[in-house]
């Protein structure tokens, strides 16, 4: 049974036993708990968590955990009771008029993005997420870095708004080379990569504008743009990254003043950027008058058996035309929302502009924590150690797919965490994920990742998210047997 459902089981439990209790009334000890419910201390503290965030019980340290006051009136009596939570809401049709807009739903807008944050039951195995297995995630470190954080001198008080120095300079080294284009004072740190993305979209372009972007693209980008009041304009990507001969194009056409891209190991696609495209990305933009948004979000899952990586497009970017995205989130922690913009000039002021309204600064805790990671040794070999699991999942990946559904896998690279399919003729990729999910398999439709109508039916399959490799190799095998359910029936 996972951790998950044991909290869920002895919070229900836990939950009949405490409206049995007079108020005021002492709980068991969580030893009790533990032995009475076979259970682990974790499973305790989480449970009592939950019952204490509902207002049932009050926790007092070092006096034990306890049945809460009621605190609602009955109408008749004016007796205290508990709150229902049957209760009938009031009317809320009057938030349908206040929320309207142009933009449409922002429900519709996150969807795709909920998608891939989507936790899925114990027994299906998830080929969906973005983020490591937890086994593949350097705990140990991280919890290490907090303590250590906890312990550095103004640990707790405010950092400046640009964030830590020292923090600051890191990143630009990290990004732009010792001896690279980027300052201490051009790095803007941010929440993380989504948080990012988002300061950049409603910085650099107004209201209505359009965005070119790559199609297909990460959901999350076109999220971020159309919650800004832009228009996302697809340019389509290949083997080699985005069309440069369409993206000059789609600048002549459109007059937009962004382009967002992820040239190192592209999501979806897998891509990398030519030498030549490269090259032909900064003068086409230069040309335009635009930014560039350089999301580089793979950098670190690159896999042991990967070439030497191309630098990122803002370490020969000397004109202030690339604004670039870097965060640590996914090689670390889902929970160390801690990411860099860099940008010179007036494009620099703006960020920070936009960054501070939005949310003053990165708390300070995090930031002595992420210090605190990437100086100590543990954090090189954790990588290391990362890039090989990678390659040995992706190599199970990419045989089983040869094995199972020959044909549609394309081209795939020593990096990143994902694969794109190409469906055959006449599937559709909801009908085809839905019935994965109920064969027990979470995998990600390819609609969502385009812009437009897309061009082909796809499915993303992420190999980093399950338990093992043999966990993605049976989830192969699932998929298969539901891909011939649904291209025979």
């Amino acid at each position: 049974m996972s951790e998950r459902s044991s909290v869920t089981e002895l919070a229900d439990s836990l939950r009949r036993e405490v409206e049995r209790y007079p108020e005021g009334r002492k709980l068991p000890s969580s030893r009790a708990l533990m032995e009475r419910h076979q259970v682990s201390p974790g499973t305790v503290s989480r449970a009592i968590a939950v019952l204490s965030a509902e207002g049932l019980v009050i926790s007092r340290p070092g006096a034990g955990v306890f049945r809460a006051a009621a605190f609602t009136t009955g109408p008749a009596t004016g007796a205290r009771r508990a709150p229902s939570s049957t209760a009938r809401p009031g009317d809320l049709s009057w938030q349908e008029i206040a929320l309207s807009s142009e933009t449409g739903p922002r429900d519709l807008l996150a969807a795709p993005v909920f998608a891939t944050l989507r936790v899925p039951p114990p027994d299906v195995i998830d080929l969906n997420s973005g983020y490591p297995h937890a086994s593949l995630l350097p705990e140990r470190l991280l919890a290490a870095a907090l303590a250590r954080a906890g312990r550095r001198p103004g640990a707790w008080e405010r950092p400046p708004t640009d964030g830590l120095t020292e923090l600051r300079g890191w990143f630009a080294r990290d990004i732009g080379g010792h001896d690279g284009p980027i300052a201490t004072g051009d790095v803007l740190l941010t929440s993380g990569g989504q948080s990012g993305l988002t300061v950049a979209m409603r910085s650099l372009a107004a209201p209505g504008a359009p965005v070119l972007v790559e199609s297909p693209t990460y959901p999350g980008i076109l999220a971020v743009v159309r919650a800004a009041g832009l228009r996302p304009v697809p340019v389509p990507v290949d083997a080699d990254g985005v069309r440069t001969d369409l993206l000059a194009d789609a600048f002549e056409a459109t007059r937009a003043r962004v382009f967002v891209c992820q040239p190192l190991f592209q999501n979806p696609t897998g891509a990398v950027l030519s030498p030549e495209r490269r090259a032909e990305v900064l003068r086409i933009a230069r040309a335009a008058g635009a930014f560039v948004v350089e999301d580089d979000f793979s950098r670190l899952l690159v896999h042991a058996d990967a070439p030497a990586l191309p630098r990122p497009l803002a370490a020969d970017d000397r004109d202030g035309v690339v604004v670039h995205l870097r965060s640590l989130t996914k090689a670390a922690s889902p929970n160390l929302r801690v990411g860099a913009l860099t940008a010179r000039g007036p494009a620099l002021a703006r960020l920070r502009a936009t960054q501070v309204v939005d949310s003053f600064f990165v708390p300070r805790p995090l930031q002595e924590a992420t210090l605190e990671l990437v100086a100590d040794p543990g954090w090189a070999r954790h990588l290391r150690a990362l890039g090989t699991e990678l390659r040995n999942r992706r190599t199970a990946a990419v045989a089983a797919l040869h094995r199972e559904l020959p044909g549609v896998l394309g081209n795939y690279r020593p990096g990143g965490y994902h694969l794109w399919l190409r469906l055959p003729e006449g599937v559709d990729d909801g009908v085809l994920t839905a019935a994965a999910m109920r064969a027990g398999v979470q995998v990600t439709p390819g609609r969502p990742y385009h812009a437009a109508e897309p061009p082909a039916a796809n499915l993303r399959l992420s190999y980093a998210a399950a338990e093992n490799s043999a966990q993605v190799v049976e989830g192969v095998h699932r998929l298969r047997a539901v891909l011939d359910q649904v291209t025979t029936g």
